[in-house]
C-alpha cells in the first residue's frame, strides 16, 4: 500500500500543473512528462462530455473541454496512444453506443449505469478483472467503496465480475430551505431524517407563509422520475425489498410487491402527494428552488447545482448559507445513487491501450477536470479538488459511501418497464386525491410482476 501511495503521489504532482484548481480558469500549460512509448488506437465513445472550450451559461466562467484537457495531458504521457472520440447527446446514447457494440465500432465507452448493466447481461461488454488483477498500478481503493463493490453498473448482476469503472455520481440528497423553517418556525431536519419527520416537517409548511403572507410548498419530488429515485429511498426506509432473488436468475426473483412494508410506502406517497405544486407530476413547479424566490420548504433528491452556480458566479454566502443538504431517506442515510461508469467492448481490438485510456478517463486527473469544468460529481474516495464551500457534492459522496444495489434498481427490466411507471401514476392519481386503493394496486402489481417473471425464457 506504501507504494501505491507513493505512485498515486508522484503521478499527481506530475499532474499539478496541468488542470487549475480554480473553478472555470481552465487549464494551464505546465509540462507533463511522458509515462510511456506503448502505441495503440483506441476508439472512445462518450455519453453528453464536452469537446470544445466554452463559457458556462450559468456561472460565465471559461471551461476547458476534453480536446484541450487531453491534449494538455494524455496526448503527453502516451504520445503514441491515438484516442478516437465519439461525442454522443445523451438522447440517443444508448441506441447509438448499442448499435457501435453490436458492429465492433468501438473499443471503451461512458455510458449510463442502466445501459452498461443491460449490455453486460447481453453478453456485449469484456470483464475487467484480469486487468485489475494484472496491473499493480491500478488501485480500486481510490474509488468510493460503497460504489465499487456494490453497484450494478459496474458489477455482474451476481455480484462476482466488475466490468465497469465508476466514473460519474448522480446527486440525490434532501436539502431543505432554512429561512422557510425560520419563518414557519419548525426545527430543521435531523441529519438522518426519518419519511416521518420529512412528512411532518413538510406539512407544518405548507400554505400561507406567517411572515410573507406568500404561498409556500411543503415538499418536492420530481413525481414523474424515470428512475423512481424517491421511490427506492422509501423501500429502502420502511424495509420493503420488492422482491428477493439476483439480477443474475430473473425468473426466479420472488416478487413482495404487496408486503405490508410496501404498503407503508404507497401511503407515504398518498399523502405526501399534495404537498408539492401541482406541476410535480411532470417534474415540474421547482424551478426557483435553491435560488431566492424560493417557495418549497424541502426538496427530496435534489442536487443543490442551481445554490451552487449561484455561489461559481457571485459568491453567494448567504444563498449558500439558506440551502441545506441532509441525507437521504434509507435507514444510514441512503438512496438511489446513480452511478455511469466507464465500460469495454466485448470484441475490443486493442486490449493494453484500451485499458490505459480507460483508466485514464475514469481516474482521479480526468474526474477532477470533470468537476472543475462541468461541476460533475466524482466517484473517489479523496475527491480533494472539490471546493470547500461545495457542501453538495461532500453530502452526494456520503450517500454515495453508504449506497448499495436492490432489485428496486434501475438494472432490474421490470422495476424499469412496469413498477415506476405504475407508481408514478398512483402518484399523480394521489396527488389529484384519487389515488387507487393501496392494496388492490399493490395486488396487480404483484400479479404482473410474478407473470413476468414466469414467461421468461
Amino acid at each position: 500500500m506504501k507504494k501505491l501511495a507513493l505512485l498515486m503521489l508522484s503521478l499527481l504532482t506530475v499532474f499539478v500543473a496541468a488542470c487549475s484548481s480554480a473553478p472555470g480558469s481552465g487549464e494551464s500549460t505546465g509540462e507533463v512528462e511522458m509515462v510511456s512509448d506503448i502505441s495503440g488506437k483506441v476508439r472512445v465513445a462518450l455519453a453528453g462530455w464536452e469537446l470544445e472550450d466554452g463559457i458556462d451559461p450559468l456561472t460565465g466562467n471559461r471551461t476547458t473541454g476534453l480536446n484541450t484537457f487531453l491534449k494538455n495531458t494524455f496526448e503527453k504521457m502516451y504520445p503514441n496512444i491515438e484516442l478516437e472520440i465519439y461525442q454522443i447527446p445523451w438522447e440517443n446514447v444508448k441506441a447509438k453506443q448499442t448499435a457501435m457494440l453490436m458492429s465492433n465500432d468501438v473499443d471503451i465507452m461512458y455510458t449510463g449505469g442502466a445501459f452498461a448493466s443491460q449490455w453486460y447481461q447481453e453478453g456485449l461488454l469484456r470483464d475487467l478483472d484480469d486487468l485489475i488483477e494484472g496491473d499493480p498500478d491500478f488501485d480500486p481503493s481510490i474509488y468510493l467503496e460503497g460504489i465499487w463493490n456494490n453497484s450494478y453498473s459496474t458489477k455482474s448482476p451476481d455480484g462476482e465480475h466488475q466490468f465497469g469503472i465508476p466514473t460519474v455520481l448522480g446527486r440525490r440528497m434532501i436539502i431543505m430551505d432554512t429561512q422557510l423553517f425560520e419563518q414557519w418556525g419548525v426545527e430543521r431536519l435531523s441529519e438522518n431524517p426519518t419519511p416521518e419527520e420529512v412528512l411532518e416537517k413538510a406539512k407544518s409548511m405548507h400554505g400561507t407563509n406567517p411572515v410573507t403572507g406568500e404561498q409556500n410548498y411543503g415538499l418536492y419530488w420530481s413525481g414523474n422520475a424515470l428512475n423512481g429515485s424517491t421511490f427506492v429511498a422509501l423501500t429502502l426506509a420502511f424495509n420493503a425489498p420488492g422482491a428477493e432473488g439476483t439480477l443474475s436468475d430473473l425468473k426466479s426473483i420472488k416478487w413482495k410487491l404487496n408486503s405490508p412494508e410496501m404498503v407503508k410506502v404507497m401511503e407515504w406517497l398518498k399523502e405526501a402527494a399534495v404537498l408539492p405544486p401541482p406541476g410535480f407530476v411532470n417534474a415540474q413547479g421547482a424551478e426557483n428552488f435553491g435560488l431566492e424566490n424560493n417557495q418549497i420548504a424541502i426538496g427530496i433528491d435534489q442536487t443543490g447545482g442551481s445554490t451552487m452556480s449561484e455561489f461559481r458566479a457571485n459568491e453567494d454566502q448567504e444563498l449558500l448559507n439558506r440551502f441545506e443538504p441532509v441525507m437521504n431517506l434509507g435507514p444510514n442515510g441512503e438512496g438511489w445513487v446513480a452511478v455511469d461508469p466507464f465500460v469495454m467492448a466485448k470484441n475490443v481490438e486493442d486490449v493494453e491501450a484500451a485499458w490505459i485510456a480507460m483508466k485514464f478517463l475514469s481516474g482521479y486527473e480526468t474526474q477532477k477536470h470533470l468537476y472543475i469544468n462541468f461541476s460533475n460529481t466524482p466517484t473517489l474516495s479523496n475527491a480533494d479538488f472539490v471546493l470547500e464551500q461545495d457542501k453538495f457534492i461532500k453530502k452526494a459522496l456520503e450517500i454515495a459511501e453508504v449506497g448499495h444495489s436492490e432489485l428496486m434498481d434501475e438494472a432490474n427490466p421490470f422495476f424499469m418497464s412496469d413498477i415506476v411507471p405504475a407508481v408514478n401514476g398512483f402518484i399523480s392519481r394521489a396527488a389529484t386525491g384519487n389515488a387507487p386503493d393501496i392494496q388492490s394496486f399493490l395486488d396487480d402489481l404483484q400479479k404482473r410482476a410474478e407473470n413476468w417473471s414466469a414467461n421468461l425464457r
